[in-house]
């Protein structure tokens, strides 16, 4: 089944507001931030569920909305530029105001996770917890949030995968050979059925499966009674890189990188290379968790 993709990535338009000083401005509220707000509350929500069973001893919930708030802005700022840094640092020293238009795309999950990290670093030295004590209480409450962002992408109609090469599939208006014609005009041809060649993989709907409520099932399932330090963060950054390498193959690569968005071989991607770390890095956490102390909730 061939599927047009219709959703304007524009929930709720406020009108032309005439305003002192800023003169007319045209506020609008984009799905995309929307899924932020909903990655953000359900993690926070989540969250204070385990701090109240004492699953994080020493830290009452006040605390832990401070480190909601310390890793909302180390997603923000980490994943806008993780992206310039490691997609498309060109673009952005050309256009510096760029950088502050997040509704249009454009965010890394690995600059978010390296802001994430130190955000919960800096939240531990505060709070003398050990860094991994804390990483290993927000491993499992990430994956909604990813899950959210990748459906943020598909409202978006951003970041699509291959033609599928089959009669099923989606079509992109945004595909570059469909963009230039009239919305009216695309509906037309696709419910001849002209425009089923140009169907591709819903990559970002195969991501939020994955990344969102895969990974979310099998963490929240793991870290249901505590776990060995650097156990859930293992776990969670195995399981990222091993679905982030094999959704890959079939999502059209960032063109600005290499060879057509290819780094080597004619299939390997940036998105690739920097999983590879992560799922080296999950093995050595699950490794090092075989002998590293379990953190046991508090008393109530």
């Amino acid at each position: 089944m061939t599927v047009l993709h219709q959703i304007d990535p524009i929930a709720l338009d406020l009108g032309t507001w005439n305003l002192p000083v800023l003169g007319s401005v045209h506020p609008q509220i984009h799905w995309y931030g929307i899924m932020y707000l909903l990655a953000f509350a359900t993690a926070w929500w989540l969250g204070q569920r385990r701090v109240r069973a004492g699953r994080l001893p020493g830290v009452n919930e006040q605390a832990y909305g401070d480190l909601v708030f310390y890793c909302a802005l180390g997603v923000v700022l980490g994943g806008r530029l993780g992206y310039i840094l490691f997609y498309d640092l060109p673009t952005y020293l050309a256009q510096p105001l760029q950088v502050f238009k997040i509704w249009q795309g454009g965010m890394s999950f690995h600059g978010g996770l390296l802001g994430v990290v130190f955000a919960a670093w800096w939240w531990s030295r505060r709070h003398r917890l050990h860094l991994f004590d804390t990483v290993d209480f927000v491993a499992p409450l990430v994956p909604p949030g990813l899950g959210f962002g990748r459906l943020g992408n598909y409202i978006n109609g951003e970041l699509w995968g291959k033609p599928t090469g089959g009669d099923w599939g989606v079509v992109f208006p945004s595909d570059p050979a469909l963009q230039h014609l009239p919305l009216s005009q695309i509906q037309a041809q696709f419910a001849t059925g002209a425009l089923d060649q140009f169907a591709r993989h819903p990559s970002q709907l195969y991501q939020a499966g994955l990344e969102g409520l895969v990974m979310f099932v099998a963490l929240w399932w793991y870290s249901r009674k505590p776990r060995p330090r650097y156990a859930v963060s293992g776990l969670f950054a195995l399981l990222y890189g091993i679905f982030r390498f094999l959704v890959e193959f079939v999502r059209v690569p960032d063109a600005q990188i290499g060879e057509q968005g290819y780094l080597a071989f004619g299939w390997l991607t940036m998105g690739q290379v920097l999983s590879l770390p992560l799922i080296a890095l999950g093995l050595f956490w699950l490794w090092l968790s075989r002998r590293s102390p379990t953190l046991q909730p508090a008393l109530s």
